[in-house]
């Protein structure tokens, strides 16, 4: 059974809406930039981690662990308190959002597509160092 383990420290970014702009009679649609950027974040980290070996072809499990950091504004006692896991990170990005830009990321690197993920584990917490660390399993049986 294979398994491709990475992260990416950056700050996670949840898929956004798409945007939309008229160009003289045309409307352009186009994907916000902070979503782009952090999917090519996790698309060069994905790159790197399977060493130029083929997408998977099989069905596959993805944990995803989110480092988020804490609000700048919280008091001593509660940074303390989300840093030790008191306190879970109910803001945004939304959990959703957030495994629809790494899915979106790794099609065709990890994996050829993301139909091919038939287990998602992802998990939110508050960290000093914020990042997203991604273990994508083969699922065979």
């Amino acid at each position: 059974m294979l398994h491709v383990m990475f992260n990416v420290d950056c700050n996670p970014v949840g898929k956004q809406r798409p945007k939309f702009r008229k160009i003289g009679n045309f409307v352009q649609t186009y994907t916000p930039k902070k979503t782009v950027d952090f999917e090519q974040q996790v698309r060069k980290a994905a790159e790197r981690a399977m060493g130029g070996m083929e997408p998977l072809e099989t069905p596959v499990a993805l944990y995803c662990y989110v480092r988020l950091l804490p609000g700048r504004s919280f008091p001593k006692k509660r940074l303390e308190a989300c840093l030790n896991g008191f306190e879970a990170p109910t803001k945004k990005p939304d959990i959703d959002n957030l495994a629809k830009s790494v899915l979106d990321a790794m099609n065709g690197v990890i994996f050829c597509d993301d139909k091919q993920v038939v287990s998602l584990h992802l998990k939110k917490v508050y960290a000093t160092d914020p990042g997203v660390d991604i273990l994508v399993k083969e699922e065979l049986e």
